[in-house]
């Protein structure tokens, strides 16, 4: 699968790899900051942005996409830094491809099972999201208010609402809306996206020490907690982990200066 990426700057390269909703057109702002230091590849991941659209959305699949990319552009060695289910994407690639990774920045995820944790997990969270997506009838829904409007019915976040509805777009051909996401593949996989790449993945590679490792977490997610740091240092004993305060999930947002000094610190 070729996936669709944004390109700037020059140096050693970069890669970005979004999460769950997103695509490299929330990097923007990072990434031109990054680009005055690196050559920097932001990528939209299968079913995400303008890449293609597959009925599988797997951890091995978005793994294999990523090592197609880093083939088609030639890049034998980078940066990655992947955020949410793209930072576990990241880690999975790191595991399975060292010698191509120079360092691995992980943003606000851990390597594990999210689904485990019950109620607690964002598993029923992102089934409500993904449902209310799939009810929107474009037959009716003529603006983007129109939208808005329909999924304020069921998610009741208005930061979360603003965040989906910058994936939809105008179809060429109808001009109807449409969301750019392949939101059924991703409800069909749901389970895989929040369960896998888990502590298990790494249990026959312990302790992964071949290439530097960074956690930025933002103090006010519930993704990276207190106790999840000894597992992740018993996969990679040398991680350094930043915090940044007063940021959720979506910290490289929320607090973009200091997570970009994060990155900066340790890139």
């Amino acid at each position: 699968m070729k996936l669709h990426y944004r390109k700037e700057g020059e140096g050693s390269p970069i890669v970005i790899v979004h999460g769950l909703y997103g695509s490299s057109d929330n990097w923007l702002s990072i990434s031109k900051r990054l680009s005055e230091h690196h050559l920097v590849y932001a990528i939209d991941l299968r079913n995400h942005g303008r890449s293609p659209h597959h009925p599988e959305h797997t951890y091995q699949g978005m793994v294999d996409d990523l090592a197609k990319f880093f083939d088609d552009h030639h890049i034998e060695r980078a940066i990655l830094l992947g955020h949410s289910m793209g930072g576990k994407t990241c880690m999975l690639f790191a595991a399975d491809y060292p010698e191509r990774v120079e360092k691995l920045v992980v943003a606000d995820i851990a390597p594990k099972d999210y689904l485990r944790l019950g109620d607690e997990s964002q598993y029923h969270l992102h089934r409500t999201i993904l449902m209310a997506m799939m009810e929107i009838n474009f037959d009716f829904a003529k603006t983007r208010q129109d939208v808005a409007d329909s999924l304020a019915e069921k998610i009741g976040s208005p930061d979360i609402i603003q965040f989906l509805l910058k994936n939809v777009a105008v179809q060429s051909k109808s001009k109807k809306l449409h969301w750019r996401l392949n939101v059924e593949a991703l409800y069909n996989y749901l389970e895989e996206i929040v369960e896998g790449g888990n502590e298990k993945y790494f249990e026959d590679r312990l302790p992964v020490t071949v290439y530097p490792v960074v956690f930025i977490r933002g103090l006010k997610s519930p993704y990276i907690k207190d106790e999840d740091i000894p597992s992740i240092r018993r996969i990679y004993p040398d991680a350094q982990i930043i915090d940044i305060p007063d940021a959720g999930h979506w910290l490289h947002a929320e607090q973009p200066d200091l997570f970009m000094q994060a990155v900066l610190q340790c890139c």
